[in-house]
This record gives C-alpha cells, sequence and structure tokens, in this order.
C-alpha cells in the first residue's frame, strides 16, 4: 500500500535496520533476502533524500536525519499494530487472540499461572506472550509491542493510564531451620543478616524492598543478588540468609520449599501492583476483558 508516494512496508523495513544497524541483520530479523534488503534501504533513501544509514568499518550507523525519523516511526507502526489488533466486538470463547503481557516472574506466580487455568475452559484460543521487565519495558507500550505491562508505579510511563489491581504487604522469609526465627525478629537482627535481593534488568532497577529501605535510612546486607523473584527460595534453603518477599508468593513458595515467614520487624510500606496500557486502547474490548480477569484473580488470591 503507497501513501503520498512511500511504500507503507518500507516503515517496517526502517525499523529493522534501526534496531539492527545491519542489512543483512534486518534481512535475517525480517525473513528478506540481503539484496531484497539492500533494495528497500535504497527505496527509502530516494524517497527521503537522506542515507539513513551510513557504513564506517563493519558497522552502520543511522544520520542525524534518521535518528529524528526514528520515534515517528516506532509510533506510526505501533498504531497500525493496535488498529490490526483492536476488534469492534471480542469473544473469548472463539478468539484467537494472543496478548503481550511485561509480568515479572513474581507477578506471573501470584496472578497470572492462576489465571491460565481459567483461560483455558473460557478462553481455549487466547494466548499469552509473556515478556520479562527491564529498563525499556515501557516503551513497548508506547510502541505498541506489549499490551499490558504490570508492576509497581515507579517503572511505569507518566504517558498512559493505569489501574491499581492489588496491593501486597512484604514478610521477611529463610529457611525454617534458621534460628532467627525463633523468637520475634528485630531490626538489628534483620539489618544484620545475609540477604537475598532482587534486581530487574539493570543494576539501578532495583527492587521495591530496596528502593523503599533507601528511603527510609535502613541498608541491609545483600550477599546474593539475583534477576529473578522465584529463584529467592533456592537461595534460602540451607542457609541463614534472609530475604524481603511479596506475602503472595512467600505463600506460594513455602507451599514447596521448607521456609518460615515472619512479619517485617519495623513499619514498611504497602506495594501497590499497576496494569498500564496504550491510552488509545482504552475502548478495546478484549484488553478490557483480559484486565478483568485480572483484577478478579487479584481480588480472590489464591490461600495457602
Amino acid at each position: 500500500m503507497r501513501f503520498r508516494g512511500l511504500d507503507l512496508n518500507l516503515l517496517a523495513v526502517f525499523e529493522g535496520l534501526m534496531q539492527t544497524h545491519s542489512v543483512s541483520g534486518a534481512a535475517r530479523q525480517m525473513h528478506l533476502s540481503q539484496p531484497a534488503m539492500s533494495a528497500a534501504l535504497s527505496r527509502l533513501r530516494d524517497y527521503f533524500g537522506d542515507p539513513l544509514l551510513v557504513t564506517h568499518g563493519k558497522r552502520m550507523y543511522p544520520t542525524a536525519f534518521a535518528e529524528s525519523l526514528a520515534p515517528l516511526v516506532r509510533e506510526c507502526l505501533g498504531g497500525i499494530e493496535t488498529l490490526l489488533a483492536t476488534s469492534a466486538s471480542f469473544d473469548p470463547a472463539t478468539s484467537q487472540r494472543t496478548f503481550r503481557v511485561i509480568a515479572s516472574d513474581y507477578v506471573i506466580t501470584a496472578l497470572v499461572a492462576p489465571l491460565m487455568a481459567d483461560l483455558a475452559t473460557q478462553a481455549p484460543g487466547v494466548r499469552l506472550q509473556l515478556i520479562s521487565p527491564d529498563q525499556h519495558s515501557p516503551e513497548l507500550i508506547g510502541d505498541g509491542k506489549a499490551d499490558l505491562m504490570i508492576s509497581p508505579r515507579e517503572f511505569l510511563s507518566a504517558d498512559h493510564p493505569t489501574e491499581l489491581l492489588f496491593e501486597e504487604e512484604h514478610v521477611v522469609v529463610g529457611w525454617n531451620e534458621n534460628p532467627l526465627f525463633q523468637t520475634p525478629m528485630d531490626e538489628m537482627q534483620f539489618l544484620g543478616a545475609g540477604h537475598v535481593g532482587v534486581a530487574i534488568g539493570s543494576r539501578s532497577n532495583i527492587a521495591f524492598a530496596d528502593r523503599h529501605l533507601a528511603l527510609m535510612g535502613k541498608h541491609r546486607r545483600i550477599e546474593i543478588s539475583t534477576s529473578s523473584f522465584t529463584t529467592v527460595p533456592w537461595l534460602l534453603v540451607g542457609t541463614q540468609r534472609l530475604a524481603v518477599m511479596h506475602e503472595r508468593l512467600a505463600r506460594a513458595a513455602m507451599r514447596l520449599f521448607p521456609l518460615i515467614s515472619t512479619p517485617m520487624p519495623f513499619a514498611f510500606p504497602v506495594m501497590q501492583e499497576l496494569v498500564q496500557f496504550h491510552q488509545t486502547r482504552a475502548a478495546d474490548e478484549g484488553l478490557n476483558w483480559l484486565r478483568d480477569q485480572l483484577r478478579r484473580v487479584a481480588t480472590h488470591p489464591q490461600d495457602g
């Protein structure tokens, strides 16, 4: 399809080239031959009157014009993705739709996994593509490459709407033979122990617990840092280490591991988990249905 003389398929080509900075890499990504990708780049250069990518050594680098064009193209492609995904009506019983959801392994364990049994009967054709969060996750919502993101507010974009899914307390968890759990734990014992900590995406993208401990002027001794909430139990059993865990995840872990939990030894803020979606998707019946399902599970958590 052409619009004002431009083959709109070339926008996807441009996006692939900007992601890979390579004709051969973009060709592989888009399942095209290298000559076809080279020809597409030539057509883009002719249309915009700019080299777009220039070769230096073994790499290609975008021009200043290409850099300025990139966010506009991403926004355009995101709008097309939204258009294609949106239907005037949505029937979960017959839908074959795939929803792309950004969620940590904690959210998957506490919220998504309990939902899947219901979806198997209510919406057997619906599929979920689960995406691990990192510092670039909000861009996926803005670009239309993800449908929902579930996260505390501080990791979400201010550009798109959010809804509260649930609130969660934190507890201290450890091996059930850890002597620190034999009597009520105090702050000195908590801060003096070795801990397992969680950092998502990058060293600066620390977990909710450590972010708020720092704001309170408290610092624990992290002996092991992991990028996965669900690996924490494995790192506690047989040791004297402690971990601060979401209460729902702690309950799930204690069903499977020889662990014990106790309340935080000092006042600690409740964590809020929110769901975010692109502002243009508010009337998307499929997304509204999925958000309803997530709210239902969040309101009635599994007991353990």
